[in-house]
């Protein structure tokens, strides 16, 4: 069999370096996590490489994703957000990323660990699955369908099972590339 990268990061440099050092890459970071958070809920109904290549300009925007200083936003903040070019100017995605911010923090507050909830959905193990063909991939599974549920109790927004399950590839809680892919085996 031909070793392959997994063709959705084929598509730019961007992509494929997005693909080779973090996709799938078993993390447990909550700095991370909550980025990614934000930047799957970000790419609700967009392509993933438009959020990757406004990444950095989001970062930026975002104050490097800092939880603490989003929870802090004030509505000027949202208005010079709605005006920045090099972001998604969603208006109700900018609020959630606010609004998540400060339900990150209550859950800090009373000591649940981000990461440690997130992979509890999966039995803190990653799910290794073994596709052939991209179109194997389901786009949501029991366990993100489960997760997404407990996300919306705590209040998060944004966090529908589709982008839960992209999620969970994202932060290597399952194992989604291709058998093909020179990365099946090295995350």
């Amino acid at each position: 069999m031909e070793n392959k990268r997994c063709p959705w990061a084929l598509r730019s440099n961007v992509e494929m370096k997005y693909h080779d050092e973090e996709w799938g890459v078993p993390t447990r970071d909550n700095a991370y996590i909550f980025e990614m958070i934000i930047l799957e809920g970000m790419q609700a109904g967009l392509s993933w490489s438009t959020i990757i290549n406004k990444r950095a300009s989001m970062r930026q925007a975002f104050d490097n994703f800092d939880p603490f200083i989003i929870a802090q936003y004030k509505e000027s903040k949202v208005r010079a957000l709605m005006l920045d070019e090099g972001i998604i100017r969603h208006e109700l995605k900018i609020r959630s990323v606010i609004h998540n911010a400060q339900i990150y923090l209550k859950l800090l507050e009373s000591g649940v660990d981000l990461a440690t909830l997130l992979w509890s959905f999966v039995d803190n193990q990653v799910i290794v699955n073994a596709w052939e063909h991209p179109d194997e991939i389901p786009t949501e599974t029991k366990e993100s369908r489960a997760l997404s549920k407990e996300l919306k109790k705590l209040g998060f927004k944004f966090v529908g099972p589709t982008t839960v399950y992209a999620l969970m590839q994202a932060l290597g809680m399952v194992n989604d590339h291709l058998i093909t892919c020179p990365f099946y085996d090295k995350k």
